[in-house]
């Protein structure tokens, strides 16, 4: 596989470690970490049925919210760290180990050895978008300067962010961030409370995260870039069962802090070369995940139908590391026609079974070490069955033929191909067609 495996987008790699561990990746969002020191057969699994309400269930069984906390306090009930969404009892050692030394850790958002019993359900016809040709707002799809605001001084993109100065309340648009007010988290991409942290800890054994309200004291707050772009600002600690976590901190007097103050902007461009084309007669929504993050699909790249936009496309050696793996970018592609609140979110209300997290495809870009930049398409499975209505190809300086034409992979496998841009060679382009 030669420098695949230092990025690991090989689809067939991908496919490989996913049957192992990728149908607990789907759901981890709306759960509540807990402190992890013991284990039980049994573990409580906390879900979201609305943007408030929450539910607890062991083996089936409704719990109490007074009852599943009195078990996670007493050590008889754990709920596994958000890589690991489905909380089932360990299994027994397995004779062949997951090939996870070559898997960059986005693709795979959980290394637990837990195993889940469900299965994703085959999807039911879903209804198309009722408005297939509105384009979303612009300060939320193609813009490159957001509109100003979040703090005084701040010039765009290139400004440095003062740390300690701007309030958590005032997302920091004055500093290049871009609103994604869909979400209903005060424009912010995720947050994630961590009750029990405090700066210099090498760790993090309890988060929560956020569906609702906006960016408060206790809280890594994340946040999105302009198309081609990438946040720049995530700490140290992580999760203590390796949960990504990023963004900024807001400090107990409301203030925001930059986690990597080596990296004085909040945005900055990745390794660049790499672009999506849209040659469809409608807008496709394109969604990255939030990554190091809470990881849903909620960053959008929406090109209008002939429009060409930058995708970012991370230099390993200088963007994050997870469990000591360079990590790339990843991409979601939805059904065409999607708007942007109906795609780039978890749970699509259009099409439950087809869209966001249920997306048909994915798309994984990152530049290594070698100076090469791997560019793989792969469905989104186990996860989702639904078919994508148009075709992909990547084109422009690539070394080898990497597409998906009439849901038929090229230049790879039914797990999906990969192709590569040799370091100083042009650029490549995703192109969508039908």
């Amino acid at each position: 596989m030669k420098s695949i495996t230092h990025l690991a987008l090989a689809a067939s790699l991908v496919a490989s470690v996913a049957a192992h561990q990728h149908n607990h990746h789907r759901l981890h969002r709306k759960f509540v970490a807990s402190p992890v020191e013991k284990r039980a057969p049994d573990a409580v699994t906390v879900y979201e049925a609305g943007p408030t309400v929450t539910h607890y269930e062991l083996a089936g069984q409704k719990l109490s919210e007074e009852e599943a906390k009195e078990g996670i306090a007493d050590g008889l009930f754990v709920v596994v760290g958000e890589s690991t969404p489905t909380f089932t009892p360990p299994p027994a050692p397995s004779s062949t180990a997951p090939v996870q030394s070559v898997a960059a850790a986005q693709f795979f958002e959980s290394k637990e050895s837990s195993s889940s019993s469900s299965s994703t359900p085959a999807p039911s016809p879903t209804p198309s978008p009722s408005t297939t040709s509105e384009a979303p707002p612009p300060a939320e799809t193609t813009s490159s300067r957001p509109s100003s605001g979040g703090g005084s001084g701040g010039t765009g993109l290139n400004a440095k962010f003062p740390s300690g100065k701007v309030k958590c309340s005032e997302l920091p648009t004055d500093y290049g961030v871009r609103p994604l007010n869909w979400l209903n988290i005060g424009g912010w991409a995720g947050i994630q409370k961590v009750p029990k942290y405090s700066p210099g800890d090498v760790s993090i054994s309890y988060i929560e995260t956020g569906i609702d309200g906006g960016c408060e004291p206790g809280a890594f707050c994340s946040y999105a870039c302009p198309v081609g772009y990438q946040k720049t600002q995530w700490p140290k600690a992580q999760g203590s069962t390796l949960q990504s976590i990023g963004g900024l901190w807001c400090n107990a007097d409301g203030y925001l802090e930059l986690t990597r103050p080596e990296k004085e902007t909040l945005c900055e461009e990745g390794a660049g070369g790499v672009w999506v084309k849209n040659d469809l007669n409608e807008i496709a929504a394109v969604c990255q995940t939030d990554y190091p993050g809470h990881e849903s699909m909620v960053i959008p790249t929406i090109p209008q139908p002939g429009e060409k936009l930058p995708l970012t496309n991370p230099y390993a050696p200088d963007y994050y590391v997870w469990d000591g793996l360079p990590t790339s970018a990843q991409y979601y592609v939805n059904k065409k026609g999607y708007k942007v609140e109906d795609a780039c979110v978890w749970d699509s209300a259009i099409d439950p079974e087809g869209a966001g997290n249920w997306a048909p495809i994915n798309i994984g870009t990152g530049k290594a070490a070698d100076g090469n930049t791997y560019i793989s398409i792969f469905p989104n499975a186990p996860t989702s069955t639904a078919k994508l209505d148009f075709n992909i190809e990547i084109i422009g300086d690539v070394n080898s033929k990497c597409a998906l034409v009439n849901g038929v992979y090229t230049g790879g496998s039914s797990s999906g191909c990969t192709t590569t841009l040799a370091n100083g060679a042009g650029e490549a382009i995703i192109r969508f067609y039908k």
